[in-house]
């Protein structure tokens, strides 16, 4: 079932002070998606060390994207599928690792404000930037 993937900087903006942004990510959100337990863990880690919310908010946080999005596990074929990634289009690791849990996932649209804009992926999954103005 093709579908959305989203990144975690796209889905920390929901908790940042930037109206426009969390505009987006609010309604990117809405039309359902993907994310990879990568993803949880990279917003983990941003919203404890970087945004300094606690422990029971870092937890509420998680939760909110569970229940909005389905979750990806990490698996030897995700991890095998992001090296392979990573090795050919240049991806750092964290990032190929996302993407190959959009591949397996069956996304078609990987929403990130970090990768390359509109590059695709064995020829099924394109990322967007969803903050780029329109063409």
């Amino acid at each position: 079932m093709p579908g959305s993937f989203l990144d975690s900087k796209v889905l920390l903006y929901l908790a940042s002070g930037e109206p426009a942004k969390a505009d987006r990510a609010t309604s990117l959100v809405a039309d359902g998606g993907a994310v990879s337990v990568q993803v949880l863990n990279e917003i983990a880690n941003v919203a404890r060390r970087k945004m300094r919310l606690s422990w029971q908010e870092t937890q509420v946080f998680l939760s909110l994207i569970r229940g909005l999005l389905s979750v990806e596990p990490l698996t030897v074929e995700s991890h095998e599928t992001g090296l392979a990634l990573a090795e050919r289009y240049g991806l750092s690791i964290f990032d190929a690792m996302i993407a190959a849990s959009a591949l397996l996932a069956g996304c078609d649209t990987l929403w990130s404000e970090d990768m390359q804009d509109d590059l695709v992926i064995d020829g099924r999954l394109r990322i967007a930037n969803p903050f780029r103005a329109p063409r």
